[in-house]
Formats: C-alpha cells, structure tokens, sequence
C-alpha cells in the first residue's frame, strides 16, 4: 500500500475465489459488458482508496478516474479484438485525490460455455518505483539540464558554484550543444535567479543594430529616434544578460562591451549621462577566440576579461549515453505540446539515432524527433518516421542497426569516460565501472578500445 494512505478494511471474501484474489498483492477487478464492477479484491481496494462494498455496481470509470479511461481504454481494446494487453503505463486518481502511477494487463472474461461475459484487470501500483526513478533522475539533473555523462557531470558539479559567484562566465560549445539552457540554469539557481533572464544573439545584427541593441538610445539620438528605447543592459537589470555568439561582434563594438564589463556603466546612443550596468554577463561562443586573438578579430584585453570563468561543453557525439534520455524528454514535450500519446521510441528506431554521429547536436536529435512527431501519431516512434538523412544509408545498404550495436556505443563510451578520468589506469577504471578488471579487458578488446602501453598507475607509489 502506498504510504500515506488510510488503510481500508477489506470485506470477507465471500467465495473461494475471493479469497485467492485478495491473496494477490496486484489489483484485481471485472466488469460486465456494461462496464459496471462485479469483483474487486483488497488490494484494489488499498490501491484506489475505495471499498469493495462502494466500488461492485459502478462503472468501472466512476472507481477510477484514470487516464485510460474512455477510448484509451486498455480493457475495451480487449473486449474488441479479443487480444490481452500487458504492462500498459498510466495511472489512477485514488479516494484521497492523489495520482496514482500504475501498470495494468487486461484479459477477456468466459463463462464455462466460452461465451464473453465481461473483463478482468490486474493493476499494479507503481509508486514506490516512480519514487525511486526520480530519485536516480535527480543525480543526473542540475536545473533543467539533464546528463548521464560523465563529461557533463563534471559540469554539473561546478554549476552551482559558478551561479552562486557574480563573475562573468564563458560558455563553449559547438552549435546546438545547450549553451543558452546552461546559461538559463545557471541564471536560475544565482542569487539573481528573481531577476530577468535576458538573452541577445550577437551574431545575428549588424555592428550598428546591436549596438543600440545592447545600450539603447535616446531621443534624437539618429533618425527615427522619436523617444528613448532600453537596451538589453538595462532590461536585463538586477539580472543575467547572456550574450550568445560573442565571437561575431566587431573589434569597434568589442571596446565599449570591455568598458562596461571593466567599469559596470554604459551610456545610451545619444546619451550624455552614464548608467549602471547592474547585470551578470555570460557569453558563449562556438569559435576559438585563442586562434581570433591570434588573426586580430577578438581583443586580447577582452577575452580574458569573459574568460573569468570557463565553461566547455562537449559535443552529443562524445556523450550518446544521454541520447535515450534526451528522446525521452523530446517525446514528452512534443506529446503535451501536440496533444499526442507517442508511447516512445522503438528499439531498432533508437539504435540508429545511437549510430548517428549529430553534427548538429541536440538541436539536431530534437529536430529529428519533431520531424517523427509529424508522422507518427500513436505508438513507437519507428525507422520509417525518422528523417530521410538518418535514414537513407540503412536503406541503401539493405541492412539495419540493431540494439546490440547502441549497446556497444554506449559502452564504448563509458568505458573510454573512465579510462580518461583514471588516467588509463584500468583497475581503477573497473573499480569505478564496478565490473572486475579481467571484464573491462574483455570489454575492451571487444569493443576495439587500444589500451595504452602503460597504464596510469603512478609510478613513484610502484617503485615503492
């Protein structure tokens, strides 16, 4: 029984075939083929909050309120073809107005003749596991940011003190790897966090756009200037101003961006008064400002004045373990936002997004999963309503990705992870993976992982 809940009294079990179903620990009930509840065990009864004696006689739908009620309703779906259904997700309303997570498996009811009389439902209640499941999600969760990486955990453990200090960060990463989603976290777990969160694309306006962009301006500053427009510095006030593409913005304006990261003030085009700049500044850039620095585009005095702190994330390529969870994620959004119930993601469908190597990223993983959303509608997300480029080169070759072949990434992945953060040393790679060194050799060797001539054992501590 979930905890919490007031423990109802069962009745006596009337029939031998009571008190077998009240020995389950599942939920059992049937209904006729009016929908009205004939059998009602006591674990249903501690299930839903509701007694036998109150639930025999209603409809089904009134004892429930679940969300497969009505025409996703697994156990009409088994009166209709004759088929069971096993281990359908979704849950209950119980008594007490709570939500109730369970799993519920439906068969056809006959009479001694083989005449359909009704149906029975087993359900199990989930609570305890969907505790646990967020418990293991929230290790891996940092604000909105989700990663089973070990390459973003170590982002993740610095996050919170990087949002708790008012130094600028520098957030890089290639196109499409999250740099504004980690710009927004770490705007919201900062003690700015009540304050506005504004973000500007500094490649996509021109020098003289941007700058009145940035500073605003005042009256008759230029013309067309009839009264005086904010900028972003002073919207973004009291909060984080996160200046994206930063790479992009021309040596002229880089001088006054310094100045105010220098001074914390600003004027206004046309301004004759300076302003404060009370704002926390994160820029991201997917360029290499070392090498701009070297070609003369990116003030060396600048750089290093952003570069106070430095954030890199890696590409989706390095961390595919995060791939089945970013799907989920996808899969959950486009389904409120379209009003959809696509159950996921079929596994020959995921090992070809595992196989993928994503130069465009997560944006690209997302767009791929929009794109399926357009075609499929129920169920799995199959190959077929993935997007032609992921899957034009299986259709040519004639073969398919199997799961075996997204494990193999995955591992490959992980186990090269924890070579690096041992320094090659792989008994303590093992130890870390908690599998047995002679498992990580074989794993190894499998997977075409070259280990290094030596391993990262320090030497000193042998010699001893």
């Amino acid at each position: 029984m979930v905890m919490g809940k007031t423990k109802i009294k069962a009745q006596v079990a009337s029939t031998p075939t009571d008190a077998i179903l009240d020995s389950i620990s599942d939920g059992v009930f049937t209904v006729d083929l009016e929908w009205r509840v004939t059998s009602f065990n006591r674990a249903a009864e501690e299930i839903t909050g509701v007694s036998r004696q109150e639930a025999i006689g209603r409809r089904c739908a009134e004892v429930f309120r679940s969300s497969m009620c009505g025409a996703a309703c697994a156990l009409q779906q088994t009166l209709r073809t004759g088929k069971p259904i096993i281990g359908k997700s979704g849950y209950i309303i119980d008594a007490h107005g709570n939500r109730i997570p369970i799993s519920i498996s439906t068969a056809v009811l006959r009479n001694s003749s083989g005449q359909v009389i009704g149906g029975a439902e087993t359900f199990r209640d989930l609570s305890e596991i969907e505790a646990l499941r967020q418990e293991l999600q929230g290790k891996f969760r940092v604000g909105d940011l989700t990663s089973r990486s070990p390459l973003m955990q170590r982002v993740f453990e610095v996050l919170p003190a990087i949002a708790g200090s008012p130094s600028t960060v520098m957030v890089l990463g290639e196109t499409g790897t999250g740099k504004e989603l980690v710009a927004r976290t770490i705007h919201s777990l900062s003690p700015r966090r009540q304050g506005p969160f504004v973000a500007v694309n500094c490649g996509a306006l021109p020098d003289t756009l941007l700058e009145s962009e940035l500073f605003g301006y005042k009256a008759g500053a230029f013309t067309g200037a009839t009264k005086d427009k904010p900028g972003r510095f002073a919207l973004a006030r009291g909060g984080t101003l996160f200046l994206d593409e930063i790479g992009e913005v021309s040596p002229a304006l880089q001088v006054r961006l310094l100045r105010v990261l220098q001074e914390r003030t600003y004027e206004p085009l046309g301004g004759t008064r300076s302003e404060n700049a009370e704002v926390r500044v994160i820029v991201a850039t997917n360029k290499d400002l070392m090498e701009q620095m070297r070609q003369g585009l990116f003030r060396e005095d600048l750089y290093y004045r952003v570069n106070v702190v430095r954030l890199e994330l890696p590409p989706l390529r390095r961390r595919k373990e995060d791939i089945p969870l970013l799907v989920e994620q996808f899969v959950t959004r486009f389904n409120r936002l379209q009003q959809k119930a696509v159950q996921g993601i079929a596994p020959e469908a995921l090992s070809l997004l595992m196989a993928h190597d994503w130069p465009g990223n997560i944006r690209e993983l997302e767009n791929a999963i929009e794109h399926a959303f357009i075609l499929c509608n129920t169920g799995e997300i199959g190959i077929a309503h993935l997007p032609p480029e992921l899957t034009a080169h299986i259709h040519a070759a004639g073969s398919m990705v199997d799961m075996r072949s997204a494990h193999d990434i995955l591992d490959a992945q992980t186990i090269r992870a924890a070579l690096e953060r041992n320094n090659f040393n792989r008994l303590a790679a093992a130890r870390e993976l908690g599998i047995h060194k002679t498992t990580l050799f074989r794993r190894m060797k499998k997977l075409g992982i070259t280990p290094p001539p030596k391993d990262g054992r320090n030497r000193s501590h042998r010699e001893k």
